[in-house]
């Protein structure tokens, strides 16, 4: 993996940075990349969706001149159990919000102190999203704003409505062969969101009607491809991601069914900021707007993408990054 960031032209930039580095966070290594123009930025933590969905390589593949690295310091942290930070030594047990929540806030303190900043910009994404709210409800005072994207609210909720809207859609599409694979899968069972359905035909249908990962044709064996042919990971980290995913989702994404931030997480002493893709089903945009207007912090702002689902960091990209941008200059000229 390369050790500096190249310019648009392809020239390397000198005081850029790019970092793959493991410390010990909850008694267990875990690893990051760090990736700047200029260490001196202001610094990101960026919180990865799944559980268990570590995004640099995604991210990577589809980068642009006008990058968040252009601007700030990013940190991209694999969180216990996911990415470089997998290993079959982690006691399940620590697979919880609550320990990721601590994790989040060590990794913050380093941060801090390595690169000299009082606070950070939390970013999180989906899941990452969801980690995020629980970290600045309990650690206020670490954080300069909290960016969320793909914004987890009632997931429960999200999910029956994205199921409804497929169903309909394929039947208005006369999608024979989805409809039936949907009503194999009863909304109102206790066992409807298992991850037979949500690894199956829920991602399958999302990403092929356009309101999944991405609005537009979206290839799970494309993101597969990134994977193996990321150069920052060896082939047995290649090996891990895989296996650090369907560890993660199975451990945590119960937590995530279960909790609904409209009645667990409205009130907050840190700006939130909401950039939303307005196709995403995934995490439902039309939820985010609704709990974007019930929270009470002492700034909030929506941002609607009107031509993306899920990332709107990629199908949007150079949008995303000027609206980052923005918030964090306007917080620091304070």
């Amino acid at each position: 993996m390369e050790k500096k960031l190249k310019d648009k032209e392809g020239k390397v930039i000198a005081d850029s940075l790019v970092e793959k580095t493991f410390i010990e966070i909850g008694g267990i290594q875990q690893g990051f990349f760090i990736r700047t123009e200029n260490p001196k930025n202001p610094v990101i933590l960026f919180l990865h969706g799944g559980p268990g969905g570590p995004e640099i390589n995604f991210i990577i593949s589809h980068e642009l001149p006008e990058r968040l690295e252009k601007y700030f310091t990013v940190c991209y942290w694999e969180q216990r159990g996911a990415g470089i930070s997998f290993s079959s030594l982690i006691d399940p047990a620590t697979m919880n919000v609550e320990q990721m929540v601590e994790d989040t806030h060590e990794l913050t303190k380093y941060l801090q102190h390595r690169f000299e900043q009082n606070k950070l910009c939390l970013m999180g994404h989906s899941w990452g999203s969801y980690l995020g709210i629980k970290t600045i409800e309990k650690y206020p005072t670490d954080y300069l704003a909290f960016i969320g994207f793909g914004q987890v609210t009632n997931q429960l909720k999200s999910e029956k409505l994205a199921y409804d809207y497929m169903l309909q859609y394929a039947m208005k599409i006369n999608d024979k062969t989805a409809v039936k694979k949907l009503q194999k899968f009863d909304i109102n069972s206790s066992i409807f969101l298992d991850l037979n359905y949500i690894l199956s035909t829920r991602t399958r249908l999302m990403n092929k009607y356009g309101i999944g990962m991405a609005r537009k044709k979206f290839s799970v064996i494309g993101l597969i491809k990134n994977l193996f042919v990321f150069k920052g990971y060896t082939v047995s980290e290649k090996v891990n991601f895989i296996r650090g995913s369907l560890f993660s989702i199975k451990h945590l994404w119960g937590s995530v069914i279960a909790d609904n931030l409209f009645e667990s997480s409205t009130n907050f002493q840190v700006p939130i900021f909401i950039l939303q893709g307005k196709y995403d089903y995934q995490t439902s945009y039309m939820l985010a707007r609704e709990y974007f207007e019930k929270i009470k912090t002492p700034e909030k702002a929506f941002f609607v993408f009107e031509n993306s689902a899920h990332s709107p960091n990629i199908e949007e990209g150079e949008k995303f990054v000027e609206i980052i941008r923005n918030i964090i200059l306007k917080i620091n000229e304070r």
